[in-house]
């Protein structure tokens, strides 16, 4: 059912966000990219702000806003130039907590979901593996019933928000000889014994989301656990992805636009040959360009969001949001890198950030290979 999304009201809950972003995290974000990871307590500090999870039903904890509320969220991260935490985020936000609601029972959605909202207790989800990225189907992690709880054995890697997690979505082969219909979803308690996380991977961008490695021996989770039914969580993957996809590509279109919005600031301050940098007609025609790679994409990712609050976003609409959008994140970023110079190749000025971060966004949540292959059998039909 589509919510009725007050314009005016959605622009004044965005002011909020840029006024406790540019308060709590823009003096911050310098430092906590150095250390490789931002402090626990700021998720606290987002969920007090009402930052975090927050089209989650009040029943659970929430504020029941429509979701363009959540977006608009990772989306002023991603423009003020906070790509890792704008990942952090969403994984949180717009991943974990719609499983729980989507998915999960009563008493699941009671335990997490408040926590979540106020920051208590900090989200992940764990699908990739060593030897297991877009192909879900190839995971080993496994987990084996027994009695009252099950066993779980396995790895994961390349898990946003694994130095921080409280509670992780883990998706384990329950029958491993049943391929995709063998994969069941668990919510596991980091707290218990069995769970341990690795290093927190060294990233060429986003240095401040924690990124990691994580473990479970003969960990003993409760049944309770289960996150929906048994062997349905492949298909529960399946759809729950467009909203990850749908709202990467909103991230992608808001970091080219404060990547843009940088460069054309700098532009009209730039002299060059005794003129503006703005002047020069390469200068003119390569912000034309991405302007309107700009706009196109954020009027295509808007129909999206549109679609996915009138419950009609299917799989391969979403694939063309995010294989479109991250693309054009990259090409934008790089070229406004190029129009900076010598200083946009310093990590003294934001642009730089805007150019590493972006990267990663062609390959987490589906690799734009992947994506243009979904769209690809939309069109012809498998191959």
């Amino acid at each position: 059912m589509t919510s009725v999304v007050d314009k005016e009201e959605l622009g004044m809950f965005r002011e909020s966000v840029i006024k406790a972003l540019e308060t709590e995290v823009t003096p911050h974000y310098e430092a906590w990219e150095k250390s490789g990871i931002v402090p626990r307590e700021l998720w606290n500090t987002l969920g007090n702000a009402g930052m975090l999870c927050v089209d989650v039903p009040e029943d659970w904890g929430g504020c029941g806003a429509p979701f363009q509320y959540s977006v608009v969220v990772g989306e002023e991260m991603a423009r003020l130039g906070f790509g890792a935490l704008s990942t952090n985020v969403m994984v949180h936000s717009d991943i974990v907590a719609p499983y729980l609601s989507h998915i999960g029972n009563e008493e699941q959605r009671q335990h997490w979901l408040p926590k979540m909202v106020s920051g208590e207790a900090v989200g992940a989800i764990a699908m990739t593996e060593p030897g297991a990225g877009s192909d879900l189907q190839a995971i080993r992690t496994g987990a084996v019933k027994d009695g009252d709880n099950y066993i779980l054995n396995g790895s994961k890697t390349f898990i946003t928000n694994g130095q921080h997690a409280d509670m992780v979505i883990v998706a384990a082969k329950t029958d491993p000889k049943a391929g995709a219909r063998g994969i069941s979803l668990f919510l596991v308690d980091t707290s218990l014994p069995g769970y341990s996380k690795g290093r927190n991977l060294d990233k060429i961008g986003q240095h401040s989301g924690d990124t990691s490695e994580m473990f479970f021996s003969d960990m003993r989770i409760p049944a309770s656990a289960l996150l929906g039914e048994e062997g349905q969580g492949f298909m529960y993957l399946m759809r729950e992805l467009p909203r990850e996809r749908l709202v990467i590509g909103a991230l992608g279109v808001a970091a080219a636009r404060g990547a843009l919005d940088l460069t054309i600031a700098y532009s009209q301050e730039r002299e060059l040959f005794g003129q503006k940098l703005a002047q020069l007609q390469n200068t003119r025609f390569e912000i034309a360009r991405m302007e309107t790679d700009c706009r196109v994409n954020r009027a295509f990712v808007d129909e999206c969001i549109d679609l996915y609050e009138k419950g009609e976003l299917d799989a391969p609409t979403a694939s063309m949001a995010k294989y479109s959008a991250t693309e054009m994140q990259c090409r934008v970023a790089d070229g406004c890198l190029q129009l900076f110079g010598g200083y946009g190749y310093t990590s003294e000025y934001p642009i730089s950030r805007a150019f590493i971060d972006a990267r990663v966004q062609r390959i987490y949540g589906g690799t734009s290979e992947v994506m243009k292959e979904i769209i690809a059998r939309s069109v012809l039909g498998k191959a």
